[in-house]
């Protein structure tokens, strides 16, 4: 072992081997990965083993599908047999909301480019896998590209491969503190000290303490988890084929042949932790006692869907643990505040998404970007306040017993809730108000009757007309949103100006003003869809979306110059904004600052009633209105104050509901929906936010490129759709003659033109107004078409009133 190497893999699992592998196969073979124990030990060993193509998230089933196509070529580079068994795959629904999911859900798979996916009945199921019972099976998707593998060998492959491009394993290699430095990180191992560039967590079920050594507290837990191998099936002894991998949605159980048994294994309602501080050191080949009690009635689900177990026994019992994240994606990539310490762990369905992450890591480690959009597994996607352990313990457990479970759109989870409120919040629960969860933060849906309970559906649901009257109150008189779940961040200092220049691309705005603005990265793709305002006394704000706020200010950290200043004003500022053609009335009866002069997209300092506001003339409803920002302590009053002006004209308390309806009437797109860093300027219409003739902006060059080439092959769209009972939602596919020619990317009702829209990123050819397509609504095809851009108020009148 050398005493220095540019990356330090700790972990020697498969995230881990597929991490180090990925590193030399870039070309930073300078690489090693160090191993307590031996590789597997920890999860790998005792994994089931199975990959499948479903995934809730098309960005991770997207990764998933990246793994799987990577096997065949791990095993040839390596030499190494993995033992991969492709039988084909199974999932199976059992309800009428559920068969409706795994309908959409394939019609997604052929948006993200899924293409070996079928739809299959209950009929054609039992012909795949004979030894499966249809008794109340509704439908199923079957898919090419799943089986299982030999976990302990594909490990090896994985590390043999990479050794052989260069990089260094060594097992028995304890690592017992990191300490940063100067110029990276030293590791001090049992074998000595070893420093390093950059160190990777790959800990898997310690990655908790190698987190705390860092000074950094991961949220992720480990979980118990039960399988079983069942003795020889008779009935599979003369068949010619192996039985798919077999998922039953409604049964929480998984099912693969196991030479002549199955294996069988449950994701029990009744989860149970273990080790929230991270596993025993000297843990590594140990399994649990299973606790067949706990598992009773899954268990009961998984035999009469299988009868032929009923007729064998119980070969082997497997209980051991896997780690998990809140939602149940993996922690992936430079950890805030940390420079040259990266994660790669919580990855619970590591033979399934292994793969994925170590060639995301590799790439944003050397290139300092991904290919795909990162953002489901970015470890920046949550705050500090993902570190409690009440936190931890909720929703990992929400989570691994949902695993199988349905969760609708509209669907709101109650684990690690509430946690954070805004100070009006009781007031407004009073008032009728439905909360979701923005990162940490609760924020408005709707306002609805007392008593009034919301169905969760596929399709529209019961609030469907309370928000058309919100949508009304906006359009017609006046609405009052809380914004505190907006980002705000200011920056100050002697360079603040020049920085912000280089860091968006738009124009910076004038003193008093605000500017949609634009942030890319070095390639030219989106990190940002924000706006700046200039205050004109020296210190800016930056607006954005407020579950961004760990991952953008990771990103001004990053790319920080001297003689500035950023500061997350998230726990500082909060307030509300005024949509409406009455909103200036509202307004002028309490300003007691002169506001009648302020310009569409102006901003000032003023008094609203006692409260020292800083308001801004704009609104994402594309109405007339106003943003009120104010400290935290004021916003109560605040509240108290415009619902007192606007008895008169009108007013209604809204929620994001109504927000996000009356946005997609303006053609107005929101991140992680319209944009995302997997995007460029020129497809989602943000280059006309660009001030082409500014030198030197992050990501000139590559957007130049792309003006000045031949565009991007697919552009974003607005499309009206003759739905039904439903909406699109996003990643429906979208088509022309049969033809997918591109991906619905948000949906939903414009409640005031009465229709059902929808934004899509679409090939170009196929982008006039008024060209005929059709688009998947909840499975079902639904004629569409091409309109203009901003179907309500295409001039912008009403909010420049």
């Amino acid at each position: 072992m050398k005493s220095h190497y540019r990356v330090v893999v700790i972990g020697g699992g498969v995230v881990g081997a597929s991490v180090l592998y990925h590193l030399a196969k870039f070309g930073w073979s300078d690489v090693c990965l160090l191993e307590r124990s031996v590789l597997t030990a920890g999860s790998s060993w005792h994994a089931a083993g199975g990959f499948h193509a479903l995934n809730a998230d098309p960005n991770m089933a997207a990764l998933q599908a990246y793994t799987i196509d990577l096997l065949e070529e791990i095993q040839a580079e390596s030499g190494q047999n993995i033992g991969l068994h492709m039988t084909g795959g199974l999932t199976m629904a059992g309800t009428p909301d559920r068969w409706e999911w795994l309908q959409s859900a394939y019609r997604v798979f052929q948006s993200i480019g899924i293409e070996d996916c079928r739809l299959v009945t209950p009929e054609e199921a039992v012909e795949l896998n004979p030894i499966m019972s249809a008794e109340g099976l509704l439908g199923g998707m079957w898919a090419d590209r799943e089986g299982y593998l030999d976990t302990t060998g594909t490990v090896h492959a994985y590390a043999g491969a990479a050794r052989k491009r260069g990089a260094a394993i060594f097992e028995h290699t304890k690592v017992e503190d990191l300490i940063q430095t100067r110029d990276g990180w030293q590791l001090v191992t049992d074998k000595g000290i070893v420093t390093c560039e950059h160190v990777v967590n790959a800990g898997g079920l310690w990655a908790k303490q190698l987190g705390r050594m860092a000074g950094i507290e991961l949220p992720v837990s480990p979980l118990k988890h039960h399988y079983l191998i069942s003795d020889t099936i008779p009935a599979l002894e003369d068949l010619a084929f192996e039985v798919p991998m077999t998922v039953d949605l409604e049964g929480f159980t998984y099912l693969r042949q196991d030479q002549k048994g199955v294996l069988l294994g449950i994701y029990e309602i009744d989860h149970e932790h273990w080790a929230m501080d991270g596993a025993p050191w000297d843990y590594g080949m140990e399994l649990f006692q299973e606790d067949t009690d706990r598992i009773e009635r899954e268990l009961t689900l998984g035999f009469e869907r299988y009868p032929v177990l009923q007729e064998v026994g119980v070969k082997t019992w497997v209980n051991g643990a896997f780690t998990f994240s809140p939602d149940g994606n993996p922690l992936v990539g430079p950890v805030p505040g940390k420079p040259g310490y990266w994660c790669a762990c919580a990855v619970m369905a590591g033979f399934l998404q292994g793969g994925g992450v170590g060639k995301t890591l590799a790439e944003w480690m050397i290139h300092g970007e991904t290919e795909a959009d990162a953002w489901p597994m970015d470890v920046a996607r949550y705050g500090p306040y993902a570190q409690n352990r009440r936190y931890i313990r909720e929703t990992t457990g929400q989570f691994y017993s949902r695993r199988f479970v349905m969760t609708y759109p509209n669907e709101q989870l109650p684990a690690g809730r509430p946690l954070k409120t805004a100070p009006a919040h009781d007031a407004m629960s009073a008032a009728g108000c439905q909360w979701g969860v923005s990162w940490d933060l609760e924020v408005p849906l709707y306002f609805a009757p007392a008593g009034f309970s919301e169905t969760p559906s596929l399709k529209r649901s019961n609030a469907h007309d309370i928000v058309a009257a919100e949508c009304r109150a906006i359009r017609e008189a006046v609405g009052l949103i809380d914004i505190t779940g907006f980002a705000r961040y200011e920056v100050t200092g002697p360079n603040a100006e020049g920085w912000l220049d280089r860091m968006l691309a738009s124009k910076l705005p004038a003193p008093s003003r605000a500017r949609l603005a634009p942030m890319l990265s070095e390639t030219g793709r989106l990190k940002g869809d924000l706006t700046v305002f200039n205050w004109g006394d020296g210190s800016w704000w930056i607006m954005g979306s407020y579950y961004l706020r760990a991952w953008h200010m990771r990103w001004f950290r990053d790319h920080l110059a001297e003689g500035v200043a950023i500061r997350d004003l998230g726990e500082e500022i909060c307030g509300f904004a005024l949509a409406g053609p009455r909103s200036r009335a509202v307004i002028g009866q309490i300003a007691e600052t002169d506001i009648s002069g302020l310009p569409f997209m102006g901003c000032m300092a003023a008094d609203i009633g006692l409260i020292r506001t800083r308001i801004a003339r704009m609104s994402v409803t594309g109405e007339l209105g106003f943003e009120i920002n104010c400290r935290y302590g004021d916003h109560a009053v605040l509240r108290r104050t415009l619902l007192e002006a606007g008895a008169g004209e009108g007013l209604r308390e809204c929620g994001f509901n109504a927000m996000l309806s009356t946005r997609l009437e303006k053609s107005f797109g929101i991140w992680n929906a319209e944009f995302t860093q997997g995007y460029t300027p020129g497809m989602t219409g943000m280059d006309r936010w660009i001030d082409w003739d500014k030198p030197g902006f992050l990501g000139r060059e590559a957007a130049l490129a792309e003006r000045d080439g031949n565009g991007p092959a697919q552009i974003q769209v607005t499309l009206e759709i003759d739905a039904a009972d439903a909406d699109a939602s996003g990643f429906e596919p979208v088509w022309a003659e049969g033809q997918k020619v591109g991906f619905v990317t948000s949906g939903g009702y414009g409640h005031h033109i009465g229709k059902s829209l929808a934004m899509a990123l679409i090939d170009r050819d196929r982008s006039d107004v008024g060209t005929p397509l059709s688009v998947h609504v909840v499975g079902a095809e639904r004629p569409a078409r091409v309109i203009a851009p901003s179907p309500y108020d295409p001039a912008g009148k009403a909010m420049r009133g």
